[in-house]
C-alpha cells in the first residue's frame, strides 16, 4: 500500500491493486510541479471526489477523460457530469458502499460546502463527503473538506480506520489543532496524515500542532509527489 501526496489535498493510493485518485486538482495548484502530471496519474484506475470546490474538482473531468477511468463521487454531481461532460461516473451517498475491484469505498458525512463556480454564480455540487477506503485488510479515513463533528465516533465505530488522511489546513476546514483534537479523541489511528495545507499563505503551513497533539501516533508530513508506504 502506498501513499503520493499532489498537493492540497490530492492523493494517489495504491491499494488492494488498484491506483485511486483522490480530488486530484492538477491544473492551477501551485504546488503540483507540473512536469509531472503523467506520473501522477499513470495507471489511474478509479477518481474519487469528495465534493466540487475548485480546489477538489477542478482537474477531473480532464483526468478522467486522459486516464479513461470513472469518476466516484456525491450522485447529483456525477449524474451532472454524465450528461454535461460525457465521463464515466458512479454516482452513490453518504452510507454507500462501491467496490473498485478488491477496494471498498464508503462515502460518510463531512461538514463543509460543496459547489462549483459558473458564469452567473455558484452552482450547487451535491454534498460534500469523505471516504472509508478498505483494502489489503486495512481501512483508510479519507476526511474531505470538514469540521471536528460528532459523527466520527460512529466512524470508528463502525469502521475503525487505521489511517487518518485528515483536512488540517484551518480557515476553510479544521486546523491542525482541531484535526489533532479528532484524532484522540474520535479516532484511534495508528498513522495521520494532514492534508489541504501549504498550498495558499491563508492556510497553516507545518504539521507541529499536529505532531504535537498526538504523541504516540505516527503522524507523516511527506513532500508533494514523494511516494511513501504505509
Amino acid at each position: 500500500m502506498h501513499y503520493t501526496w499532489l498537493g492540497h489535498s490530492g492523493i494517489r493510493l495504491e491499494i488492494g491493486g488498484e491506483v485511486l485518485l483522490i480530488d486530484p486538482w492538477l491544473d492551477g495548484n501551485p504546488v503540483f510541479p507540473e512536469e509531472r502530471r503523467a506520473e501522477a496519474i499513470e495507471g489511474a484506475t478509479a477518481i474519487l471526489l469528495t465534493h466540487g470546490h475548485f480546489d477538489h474538482a477542478a482537474s477531473v473531468v480532464d483526468v478522467a477523460r486522459e486516464t479513461d477511468v470513472a469518476v466516484h463521487g456525491i450522485y447529483d454531481l456525477m449524474s451532472y457530469w454524465e450528461t454535461s461532460e460525457g465521463i464515466e461516473v458512479v454516482g452513490f451517498n453518504k452510507g454507500g458502499t462501491v467496490r473498485i475491484g478488491e477496494v471498498a469505498v464508503t462515502m460518510v458525512n463531512a461538514v463543509h460546502s460543496s459547489s462549483m463556480v459558473t458564469d452567473t454564480g455558484p452552482r450547487y455540487a451535491g454534498a460534500e463527503a469523505g471516504f472509508m477506503i478498505e483494502g489489503e485488510g486495512r481501512c483508510i479515513y479519507v476526511s474531505g473538506d470538514t469540521d471536528v463533528m460528532a459523527d466520527m465516533g460512529v466512524l470508528q465505530d463502525l469502521h475503525q480506520p487505521e489511517i487518518g488522511i485528515l483536512c488540517a489546513g484551518g480557515h476553510f476546514t479544521m486546523d491542525m489543532k482541531r484535526a489533532a483534537y479528532a484524532a484522540s479523541k474520535l479516532f484511534q489511528f495508528s498513522t495521520v496524515i494532514p492534508v489541504h495545507y501549504k498550498t495558499f499563505p491563508l492556510l497553516e503551513q507545518s504539521a507541529d500542532d499536529l505532531k504535537a497533539g498526538l504523541p504516540g501516533v505516527r503522524v507523516l508530513d511527506p513532500e508533494v509527489m514523494e511516494r511513501i508506504e504505509l
